[in-house]
């Protein structure tokens, strides 16, 4: 298993007219707990990319709790349980203290930067089979 967390602070410019955040800001704030994820896996995105492979989301999902505000210190939280393989799965969970504020998902293929789907990098293959065992 796999699992990373960030602290972000919500900042005002992501709330809508009601004060809260905006439900759009949530795949943003998946992607940079995916981001560290990854820094700290010793494969960031940008080696990767270097290496003439993409990552690109082809499904997202959330399940909203409770709202957040500006100034709200969040946790995002992002966890890889299962050994990947051509798609990786990354569950997320969105709490401020020890609240719950959302949880989801996204799932991601490497492709070429043609865009055609592609094995997995084997310095990826690799730090997987480490992790997970082979």
């Amino acid at each position: 298993m796999l699992q990373t967390k960030i602290e972000l602070r919500v900042r005002y410019a992501e709330t809508d007219m009601m004060g809260i955040a905006y439900h759009g800001n949530y795949a943003t704030w998946f992607e940079m707990a995916r981001v560290h994820m990854m820094d700290e896996f010793g494969y960031p995105y940008r080696e990767m990319e270097r290496d003439g492979y993409r990552l690109p989301v082809l499904e997202i999902g959330v399940r909203f709790r409770r709202s957040v505000s500006f100034d709200d210190r969040v946790t995002v939280e992002a966890l890889l349980r299962n050994k990947p393989a051509l798609r990786i799965r990354i569950e997320y969970r969105l709490y401020l203290g020890e609240t719950d504020v959302a949880d989801g998902f996204t799932l991601h293929a490497f492709l070429n930067p043609d865009g055609r789907p592609v094995r997995p990098p084997a310095r990826f293959v690799e730090g997987m089979d480490a992790m997970f065992g082979k």
